[in-house]
């Protein structure tokens, strides 16, 4: 199963390496794309969700490598203010 990185850039400037099990990132984030908090955090729980059940679907177990990560995501986010956006930099396929 291919796993990827894909980093992000925070309101605050901060940039984020994170992890994702599986390419379905790609369908629900855009290289050079910002997102409003919320919905980039509603795009990173759905993808992550999925990234985790086609681990589980081939190996039988979730993923939690993709859980901890969603945790640090809504972690970070919890930081900023919900008008905030959150900018998708780049993709590095593993």
């Amino acid at each position: 199963m291919p796993a990827m990185h894909f980093h992000l850039r925070w309101p605050d400037r901060s940039e984020t390496r994170c992890y994702s099990p599986s390419l379905v990132i790609k369908d629900y984030l855009v290289p050079g794309s910002s997102y409003p908090l919320p919905e980039f955090l509603d795009r990173s729980r759905e993808a992550l969700h999925i990234a985790s059940e086609r681990v589980r679907a081939k190996f039988g177990y979730a993923c939690s490598m993709a859980m901890d990560q969603l945790a640090q995501i809504e972690a970070t986010a919890g930081r900023f203010d919900a008008q905030a956006e959150v900018e998708v930099l780049r993709f590095d396929e593993a």
